[in-house]
């Protein structure tokens, strides 16, 4: 059974821990909202960036673009696994490592683009069955943005890989962050849409093709520069959740030994009381 000074020991500690993961809850708090802030900027370049690429896409008739086409057949697929940087924050980042595993058990072998310290971490655990390539952090995220479109597009371009898929977090509330699993490369053409009324006539210089092959690869910088936005975002919403739930814990583990140690303590003062009492009747005896 624990003394009164183990357990006040114990409870001293769990303050510090709590006074810890109080302010990293804080820190989490005003990142998030820096986070969400360049995520919903970011919004509608991405929104008018999709419109555009699909306008061009159902008005040529066809484009000479690597982008466009099926990929060399038998080569791996290409893989950017996207984590953050950081942990503690629950099951974030193995959650997104645990789906980019099963995509690769179920599609065969794979070419990993790791993004963030956690999926470089995890992609070199996968390298004794996996090829690895290349691991990029979160922080120069424009950077990084265009250095992974690069090199997906290089390899892609040389039938190294036959594919890029996406594996990364999407914020669906604050209190809710799941992976997502999206085909990057090559683009699928949206089928044609029947036309319901007048349309405005939209007017491409040069030309539909020229512009479509110029924006081809600025889409898919892009889409790889959004997924950052919203990695962090999800990431911080996740620590957020997890240090509140940390600090919550740990305030009832101090309760419940706090009651301990005063039941201890008052166990030690009524045997010192039963043995002045019984050293006292033993005199008068």
């Amino acid at each position: 059974m624990p003394t009164v000074r183990d357990l006040r020991d114990r409870i001293r500690s769990l303050k510090n821990t709590q006074q810890i993961t109080k302010a990293m809850k804080q820190v989490a708090a005003a990142k998030i909202r820096r986070a969400s802030t360049a995520q919903h900027q970011a919004q509608p370049y991405a929104t008018a960036l999709s419109d555009m690429l699909r306008d061009l896409m159902a008005a040529v008739g066809s484009v000479d673009h690597p982008f466009l086409k099926p990929g060399t057949a038998g080569a791996p697929k290409g893989v950017i696994l996207m984590t953050a940087d950081k942990g503690l924050a629950g099951a974030f980042n193995s959650n997104v490592i645990r789906s980019g595993e099963q995509l690769a058990r179920a599609q065969g072998p794979v070419v990993w683009y790791a993004v963030g310290n956690k999926a470089r971490n995890a992609a070199r655990r996968f390298a004794d069955r996996e090829t690895f390539a290349q691991s990029l952090s979160l922080g120069q995220k424009i950077d990084t943005a265009r250095a992974v479109a690069a090199k997906v597009t290089d390899d892609f371009v040389a039938g190294t890989i036959s594919e890029v898929v996406l594996v990364s977090s999407k914020l669906v509330s604050m209190t809710n962050q799941r992976p997502e699993t999206r085909t990057l490369v090559p683009i699928v053409a949206p089928e044609r849409e029947k036309a319901t009324g007048p349309r405005a006539e939209v007017e491409f210089a040069p030309s539909p093709e020229a512009v479509l092959t110029r924006l081809l690869p600025k889409y898919l910088e892009f889409t790889i520069f959004s997924a950052m936005l919203e990695t962090d975002a999800a990431f911080f919403a996740a620590q957020l959740l997890a240090m509140n739930n940390a600090t919550e814990n740990a305030g009832k583990l101090i309760d419940e030994l706090t009651l301990q140690m005063n039941k201890a303590r008052q166990a030690a003062i009524t045997k010192e009381m039963l043995e002045i009492v019984g050293g006292a009747e033993a005199q008068t005896g």
